[in-house]
Protein backbone atom coordinates (compact mmCIF):
# COMPACT_ATOMS: atom_id res chain seq x y z
CA UNK A 1 0.00 0.00 0.00
CA UNK A 2 1.28 3.44 -0.95
CA UNK A 3 1.56 5.88 1.92
CA UNK A 4 1.31 9.46 0.63
CA UNK A 5 4.13 11.61 1.92
CA UNK A 6 6.19 8.73 3.31
CA UNK A 7 8.95 8.82 0.67
CA UNK A 8 9.03 12.60 0.79
CA UNK A 9 9.39 12.55 4.58
CA UNK A 10 12.19 9.97 4.41
CA UNK A 11 14.01 11.99 1.75
CA UNK A 12 13.70 15.21 3.74
CA UNK A 13 14.95 13.46 6.89
CA UNK A 14 17.97 12.04 5.08
CA UNK A 15 18.79 15.41 3.51
CA UNK A 16 18.54 17.11 6.90
CA UNK A 17 20.90 14.53 8.39
CA UNK A 18 23.45 15.36 5.67
CA UNK A 19 23.33 19.11 6.32
CA UNK A 20 25.89 18.91 9.17
CA UNK A 21 28.24 16.92 6.94
CA UNK A 22 27.85 19.54 4.22
CA UNK A 23 28.89 22.29 6.62
CA UNK A 24 31.85 20.37 8.07
CA UNK A 25 33.31 18.83 4.89
CA UNK A 26 31.29 19.52 1.75
CA UNK A 27 33.47 17.45 -0.60
CA UNK A 28 33.30 14.41 1.68
CA UNK A 29 29.49 14.66 1.83
CA UNK A 30 29.09 14.55 -1.95
CA UNK A 31 28.94 10.73 -2.28
CA UNK A 32 26.12 10.53 0.27
CA UNK A 33 24.21 13.33 -1.46
CA UNK A 34 24.75 11.58 -4.76
CA UNK A 35 23.38 8.32 -3.37
CA UNK A 36 20.30 10.00 -1.92
CA UNK A 37 19.46 11.95 -5.07
CA UNK A 38 20.14 8.94 -7.34
CA UNK A 39 17.77 6.84 -5.22
CA UNK A 40 15.15 9.60 -5.31
CA UNK A 41 15.40 9.77 -9.10
CA UNK A 42 15.10 6.00 -9.39
CA UNK A 43 12.12 5.88 -7.02
CA UNK A 44 10.52 8.65 -9.06
CA UNK A 45 10.83 6.63 -12.27
CA UNK A 46 13.93 8.16 -13.85
CA UNK A 47 16.28 5.76 -15.64
CA UNK A 48 19.71 7.36 -15.48
CA UNK A 49 21.26 4.64 -17.66
CA UNK A 50 18.84 5.20 -20.56
CA UNK A 51 20.17 7.75 -23.09
CA UNK A 52 16.62 8.34 -24.37
CA UNK A 53 15.46 9.35 -20.88
CA UNK A 54 18.27 11.89 -20.83
CA UNK A 55 16.57 13.62 -23.75
CA UNK A 56 12.99 13.39 -22.48
CA UNK A 57 10.65 16.06 -21.17
CA UNK A 58 12.60 16.59 -17.96
CA UNK A 59 16.09 16.15 -19.38
CA UNK A 60 17.32 19.18 -17.42
CA UNK A 61 16.69 17.24 -14.19
CA UNK A 62 18.80 14.32 -15.40
CA UNK A 63 21.43 16.68 -16.83
CA UNK A 64 21.67 18.56 -13.52
CA UNK A 65 22.11 15.29 -11.63
CA UNK A 66 24.70 13.93 -14.08
CA UNK A 67 26.77 17.13 -13.86
CA UNK A 68 26.80 16.93 -10.05
CA UNK A 69 27.50 13.19 -10.24
CA UNK A 70 30.53 13.83 -12.45
CA UNK A 71 31.96 16.29 -9.91
CA UNK A 72 31.30 13.76 -7.14
CA UNK A 73 33.19 11.09 -9.05
CA UNK A 74 36.12 13.50 -9.44
CA UNK A 75 36.03 14.17 -5.68
CA UNK A 76 36.04 10.43 -4.97
CA UNK A 77 39.13 10.06 -7.18
CA UNK A 78 40.69 12.78 -5.00
CA UNK A 79 41.23 15.05 -7.95
CA UNK A 80 43.57 17.84 -6.91
CA UNK A 81 41.91 20.02 -9.53
CA UNK A 82 38.56 20.06 -7.73
CA UNK A 83 37.87 23.60 -6.61
CA UNK A 84 35.51 24.81 -3.89
CA UNK A 85 33.43 26.21 -6.75
CA UNK A 86 33.11 22.73 -8.26
CA UNK A 87 31.97 21.32 -4.93
CA UNK A 88 29.46 24.16 -4.53
CA UNK A 89 28.18 23.56 -8.07
CA UNK A 90 27.60 19.88 -7.28
CA UNK A 91 25.81 20.68 -4.02
CA UNK A 92 23.64 23.27 -5.77
CA UNK A 93 22.87 20.76 -8.52
CA UNK A 94 21.84 18.13 -6.00
CA UNK A 95 19.73 20.71 -4.14
CA UNK A 96 17.94 21.69 -7.36
CA UNK A 97 17.13 18.07 -8.25
CA UNK A 98 16.11 17.35 -4.64
CA UNK A 99 13.73 20.34 -4.58
CA UNK A 100 12.27 19.41 -7.96
CA UNK A 101 11.62 15.82 -6.92
CA UNK A 102 10.04 16.91 -3.62
CA UNK A 103 7.70 19.23 -5.52
CA UNK A 104 6.71 16.47 -7.94
CA UNK A 105 6.17 13.99 -5.10
CA UNK A 106 4.10 16.50 -3.10
CA UNK A 107 1.89 17.10 -6.16
CA UNK A 108 1.50 13.35 -6.74
CA UNK A 109 0.66 12.80 -3.07
CA UNK A 110 -1.94 15.57 -3.17
CA UNK A 111 -3.47 14.14 -6.35
CA UNK A 112 -3.58 10.67 -4.79
CA UNK A 113 -5.17 12.05 -1.62
CA UNK A 114 -7.82 13.85 -3.67
CA UNK A 115 -8.56 10.66 -5.63
CA UNK A 116 -8.88 8.66 -2.39
CA UNK A 117 -11.29 11.28 -1.00
CA UNK A 118 -13.43 11.12 -4.13
CA UNK A 119 -13.62 7.31 -3.93
CA UNK A 120 -14.77 7.34 -0.31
Amino acid sequence: MYEPGLDRHEWESEWQALEDDLREDPAAALPELDGLVARMLEESGYDLTDPVAREGDEREVVTEYLAAHEITQAAERDSGELSPGDVAAAINGYRAVFAHLLTIRATADADLGAADTEEA
